[in-house]
């Protein structure tokens, strides 16, 4: 879906959100209350120059609207891979986006994260993957690394982790593997509006990844492995 048609769908007409090349900012009003909008489309590639405009949104909102929720549209490709922007220190960039990210949820701020249309890699972990709740359009494609890069780099044979992806979401692609293994809480489908009202009213403010993942059969052993650290410091 579009972001435009996405935008129309949620907030109507009289939405303040604007494209500015990949990069999207703005406001909307939804059931009285303002949101901030920021994120991405475009399949954009997330480089340091988009990484830092969309840590500015959330500081500007988090200095100028204390409180105000925070609406993250994903649609990226993940991390630019530039030896500019690897030069320039991509990898500060996008972690300071994170910390923005996180320091607008230890301040009050309700932050969704709702895929559109693809997210992949770093551009997701530093966004969708630090909301308060990440949710996805049900046609939207979600990945870390295809099964082919990943046989690469693990030098394990593809026909084995084709067949892992089959029992275990964690080697497969998907939006409805990554709602097993709890880094989606849900699908939005039908009446979005509805779907957003819930996200804000009910996503809940402490991490809930690793006990979704264990309830859904995604994650079977990270809750247990988080709570059992915790215990041992």
């Amino acid at each position: 879906m579009q972001w435009n048609t996405l935008a129309e769908h949620l907030f109507g007409p009289g939405h303040q959100i604007h494209a500015n090349d990949d990069f999207l900012e703005g406001h909307a009003v939804f059931d009285g209350q303002p949101l901030a909008i920021v994120g991405t489309t475009g399949h954009a590639p997330i480089g340091v120059r988009l990484a830092l405009a969309q840590a500015r949104v959330v500081l500007e909102t988090v200095g100028a609207h204390p409180g105000r929720p925070i609406v993250l549209l994903i649609d990226t490709q993940g991390q630019q891979l530039r030896r500019h922007d690897e030069l320039l220190g991509i990898n500060r960039a996008m972690a300071h986006l994170g910390t923005c990210i996180d320091l607008a949820r230890r301040r009050g701020h309700r932050v969704i994260g709702l895929v559109y249309d693809q997210a992949l890699s770093g551009g997701f972990i530093t966004s969708g993957l630090i909301a308060d709740a990440c949710y996805a359009l049900p046609e939207a494609e979600i990945r870390v690394m295809r099964i082919p890069a990943m046989s690469r780099i693990t030098k394990l044979p593809e026909s084995l982790l084709n067949a892992l992806s089959e029992s275990n979401p964690v080697f497969a692609p998907g939006v409805g593997n990554y709602v097993a293994m709890g880094g989606v809480r849900g699908l939005w489908q039908g009446d979005l509006q509805a779907a957003l009202r819930d996200a804000l009213a009910h996503s809940p403010r402490e991490d809930m990844r690793a006990l979704d993942g264990a309830e859904r059969g995604g994650r079977k052993l990270a809750a247990e492995v988080v709570q059992r650290v915790l215990a041992a410091g």
